[in-house]
């Protein structure tokens, strides 16, 4: 659950997909009663929200402005991001911004227009991440209510 939520900041980690898995072993114990409903529902929201962390991005790029071009260099920054996270923790933020750029100026844009689309890049990216966070967070609630309610069953052998 603790890397789920630190996965929502990191890059590397998928954050509500590790929260969820915390949710399914905490499931899969024998004093929590299996409800396959909501592990159903919550992996859903889960898979959603990965998905939506890669698209948001080139959204904001196409809402302030971008073209195909910068929508395109967002992703690619995404992938490059993922692949070498050579600036660590800022790559993930730093590369769809220069992807974004890079791509509008490819468009023949001038480079305000293109520095305007690529902070919409930056502001997909930070929503995205809020999502992932906020997700995370309300999973981990979960997890801790399951938890105290069942914990004499659990710790009683």
């Amino acid at each position: 659950m603790i890397l789920g939520v630190l996965g929502s900041f990191l890059p590397i980690l998928p954050g509500p997909p590790l929260s969820w898995v915390g949710l399914l072993l905490l499931y899969l114990t024998n004093a929590i009663p299996n409800n396959w409903l909501f592990l159903g529902i919550t992996l859903a929201i889960a898979l959603i929200v990965f998905a939506l962390d890669y698209i948001i991005p080139a959204l904001g790029t196409k809402k302030f402005g971008g073209s195909k071009y910068g929508v395109i260099g967002t992703t690619l920054g995404l992938i490059v991001a993922i692949i070498f996270p050579i600036l660590g923790v800022f790559g993930i933020i730093v590369w769809p911004f220069v992807g974004a750029f890079i791509g509008e100026i490819l468009n023949k844009s001038d480079s305000k227009t293109a520095a305007k689309a690529a902070f919409g890049s930056f502001l997909g990216f930070l929503t995205g991440t809020f999502i992932k966070f906020i997700v995370a967070v309300i999973y981990f609630g979960f997890f801790i209510k399951k938890f105290w309610e069942y914990k004499s069953d659990i710790f009683s052998f």
